[in-house]
């Protein structure tokens, strides 16, 4: 009776250090995140510059010009936020909790983050930018080939119709679950 003992507690302890282990390589994220805030940072250099030539040369070009530099700097602007949806999103979701509860800027949707909700929202940031490169491509269809306006537009309305499958299956997946108490 002793001997199954100690190899049950052998066991457990085998157990315990896989666990520790595997549970432990959610850190393993960490330089990916931290990857990513140097891309943030890299987009907040470029949105300056992008800036800088569009107060430069106000008095020198067409409105067109100055409304594709604007949608340029919206385009920065929402992978920026997108980033940052990944960023602290990922992060709390994989790898461990920010401890935010009580913070002012604590953003809303933080308190509610899981997986399905990260790939909706992260689905139509997507379906934001991609708006915007559309709208960008539009404003430009003169310089563009038929070709290239109907390629974008069908990858515009994939992008479209995946944010919906996705937000479907999640809505799905969500009354399949039985209800917390």
């Amino acid at each position: 009776m002793q001997e199954k003992t100690k190899q049950q507690a052998t066991a457990y302890k085998q157990s315990s250090i896989m666990t520790n282990i595997l549970f432990g390589s959610r850190w393993l994220q960490l330089p990916l995140y931290l990857g990513l805030i140097v891309a943030q940072a890299v987009y907040v250099f470029f949105f300056g510059v992008e800036l800088i030539h569009l107060v430069s040369t106000a008095n020198k070009i067409v409105e067109a010009d100055i409304m594709l530099i604007v949608l340029g700097l919206i385009d920065v602007v929402m992978i920026s936020n997108l980033l940052i949806m990944v960023i602290v999103g990922g992060y709390e979701t994989f790898v461990s909790r920010l401890n935010l509860e009580g913070h002012p800027d604590e953003p809303d949707w933080l308190s509610h983050v899981n997986a399905n909700l990260l790939k909706v929202k992260l689905a139509t940031a997507i379906i934001g930018i991609s708006s915007i490169h559309l709208l960008k491509t539009f404003i430009n269809a003169h310089n563009l080939s038929d070709k290239v306006l109907i390629a974008q537009t069908v990858i515009h309305m994939t992008f479209v119709f995946s944010a919906v499958a996705i937000a479907y299956i999640d809505k799905l997946m969500a009354h399949s679950q039985p209800a917390e108490h």
